[in-house]
């Protein structure tokens, strides 16, 4: 299954009284595994920036001045989260902020019906106590570290992280399929092993091998190993 994780910043926090976004960042994840496909864009709010918002990402009226509109990213950006999921922390925020930018450029709603609320999930698994996305990276023992300011890819990124945890999927990640196929070796009872349904790709190169062997080629007829398997 496809999911898009979501973040973004604004100028402010109220898309109808004229806060407009500033950054967009979106992860892709199938089967609540990273992908690596992302989708990163600054964009020019065509106004102010408020010294509150800026105090919360650094993100300035000057970087944003050569910044692209919205309406010049707006195809790549609903080309890249297609008809997938999103997955949001607090979405009714984000989601209303690009509602307003895809209504200001006559595009539809994205409907919420599409969305995944991560606070509205941890607060049903943690309730009573402050669920926001540095105290559930803490909770989770997920490294945010590089969280300085508030950025929407890099809160995208760990968002991610701390889903795979909300929803227990972090555990059935490590359970191999039941189409792997299990194989024992050595007598009765020892510990069953798993053989992969697709070889992993070999790490050594022919050149790397033809240097081992010319290496071996050196050691001449008598190599101190011999002397191991003769005892053997």
């Amino acid at each position: 299954m496809r999911e898009i994780v979501l973040d973004t910043e604004t100028t402010g926090l109220d898309a109808l009284r004229g806060d407009r976004l500033v950054e967009i960042g979106c992860v892709e994840i199938i089967n609540r595994m990273p992908t690596g496909q992302v989708f990163h864009r600054y964009i020019n709010p065509e106004r102010d920036m408020p010294a509150e918002a800026f105090a919360v990402h650094g993100l300035s009226s000057e970087f944003l001045a050569d910044k692209p509109l919205f309406h010049e990213i707006v195809e790549e950006f609903l080309e890249f989260i297609g008809d997938a999921p999103l997955v949001i922390h607090n979405a009714s925020f984000d989601i209303g902020f690009i509602n307003a930018e895809l209504d200001r450029v006559k595009r539809a709603a994205i409907p919420r019906e599409r969305l995944v609320d991560t606070l509205l999930l941890a607060r049903r698994k943690h309730p009573g106590v402050s669920n926001r996305l540095d105290d559930l990276c803490s909770r989770y023992a997920i490294d945010n570290s590089r969280r300085t300011k508030h950025g929407a890819l890099l809160d995208a990124e760990l968002l991610a992280e701390v889903y795979v945890d909300l929803v227990g999927a972090r555990q059935s990640q490590l359970i191999l399929t039941q189409d792997t196929q299990e194989i024992r070796v050595g007598a009765a009872g020892d510990t069953p092993r798993r053989q992969r349904e697709t070889p992993l790709a070999a790490r050594v190169t022919d050149a790397e091998r033809e240097a081992h062997r010319a290496f071996i080629a050196t050691l001449g007829d008598k190599p101190i190993w011999m002397e191991f398997l003769a005892g053997t």
